[in-house]
Parts: structure tokens; sequence; C-alpha cells
């Protein structure tokens, strides 16, 4: 179903935060990504599942040019954010990513201390004025990300001293501390326990008010808790994209169905 156009009814009566227009990615002769094309709403999760190799970590870093890193890669196509062209020459990467905040799969926070880890940003990219002012983006930031009660008499401890649940909610504090309108997440509770999952998994559907929110997850089970548009993927196509319930029980393509089952995947 290559160049299938992804955009459901529903979408055209919400704000469309991304566009995503017949993307290709290529890593040299190999073709990732097939002509993608879909719409990605704001103020809403949206998960992206599928197999494993099937494009869809790859289509979540084209949101915020992170591919730009990998020397063979080579992505074509538009990707129109509030209707300006990312890969635009005039676009610089780097403020883009400030736009378009990251969280991985394994927490990686900086070997700083838990408040640099979320200050990093805001100074780098000239946010603040002053101290008190970082000061109040570190606090609200760690708050946003359900970690300022844990972290409010620790903030000047090394933040790989953190369990990995709370680094990884210090890696979102981090990566909203930006105030980035995007927030994606890739894979974001894979190395977390139960308790730590059901954590992210509730800041994620806090953080919807905010953001337009991304994931990627092997998770079906966690897609259905907390996106309300899923995307399925398989070899480097959206299959079927549409509202989360409707995809889970009530699918178009044989492809979604199958998978969803567990016949493959």
């Amino acid at each position: 179903m290559t160049n299938m156009r992804m955009v459901d009814e529903a979408s055209k009566m919400q704000d469309v935060k991304i566009e995503s227009r017949g993307v290709h990615v290529h890593y040299g002769t190999n073709e990732a990504i097939k002509g993608v094309d879909v719409d990605i709403l704001d103020k809403t999760v949206t998960s992206f599942i599928g197999p494993s190799g099937c494009g869809k970590s790859t289509f979540l870093r084209c949101l915020n040019r992170m591919n730009d890193t990998i020397d063979s890669c080579r992505v074509t196509g538009k990707i129109l954010m509030d209707g300006d062209d990312i890969y635009d020459r005039a676009v610089d990467p780097v403020q883009l990513r400030a736009r378009v905040g990251m969280v991985f799969q394994k927490p990686n926070p900086f070997p700083k201390s838990i408040y640099d880890n979320v200050a990093y940003g805001p100074r780098i990219h000239g946010l603040v004025a002053n101290k008190a002012d970082l000061d109040d983006v570190v606090e609200q930031s760690l708050r946003r990300a359900a970690l300022w009660t844990e972290a409010k008499d620790r903030l000047a401890e090394p933040g790989t001293g953190l369990s990995g649940g709370q680094q990884q909610r210090l890696c979102i504090a981090r990566a909203i501390a930006t105030a980035p309108q995007v927030l994606l997440m890739d894979e974001p509770c894979s190395a977390l326990d139960p308790i730590a999952t059901s954590q992210i998994e509730d800041l994620i559907d806090e953080l919807r008010a905010s953001f337009s929110v991304v994931i990627v997850t092997h998770s079906m089970q966690q897609a259905a808790r907390v996106s309300q548009k899923t995307a399925f993927f398989h070899l480097g196509e959206i299959v079927e994209y549409g509202d989360t319930p409707k995809i889970f029980t009530n699918p178009e393509d044989q492809r979604t169905q199958d998978y969803i089952t567990g016949r493959f995947g």
C-alpha cells in the first residue's frame, strides 16, 4: 500500500501538528521507509506499532531530523510542522530539536547533577535570562515529569544515581525543559519494570494536554492504554492509521488484523 494517504476524516476536524507527505528513507541503497503519508495531531498521543525492523523508529527519527547524524541516510519527501518544512535548508536541526523533544529507549541522563540535566537545554538554547528563571524552569519541568517530590532535595546529586524509572522521568523533564511542541518517545518503557512503566504511562497521559506525543512501542497493550491514534507499520509502510480503539477492534487491513492477533510479528 505504498504512497497510501493515511489521513482519516477525524484528523481533518482536529489541529494537525505534523504532516508527512511522500517520505522515503534510504540507508545507502536500502529503502527503509516507502512513501509515508500521515497527519499527526496536536494534543494527542499517537502510537507507532509494528514488528521489529518495520521502520517505525526510523520514521520517528525523521520527525526531529535525528537521521541527519547518519552519513548513509537520505530522507526525501516533505515533513511539515505547523505548515513549515522541517527539512528546509534554512531550518537549524539543533533549534528544531528544541521544539521536538525526544526520549530514548534506555534512560540516558547526562553525567551531571539532576539540576544540570534539566538545565542543559534551556542554557544552550538561551531560553532563560537569569538563574532565578532557570531555577523555575528546572522545578516546573521536574514537576511536570512527576519527579520533583523525589528529586527536590537531591538536585546536586548525579542523575545517574536515580532508579531506572526515575532516570527516564528525568530524561522526560530534560526533554520538556526547552518547552517543545512535540515529544517523541522511542520505546520509553522497554527497560523499565511494571511499576515504573505504569508511572511513565500515567505521565504520558498528562503530557498530552500540552504536547503532541508520538510513541514507538512494541507493546500493543501499551499502545491501547496511552494513545488516541495508532499507526501500524509493516515493511517500511504505514498499512493503517486511525483511532486506536478501531485499529485494535476493527482494523480494515488483514495485515493489521494478523499482527494484533499474533499471527506474525
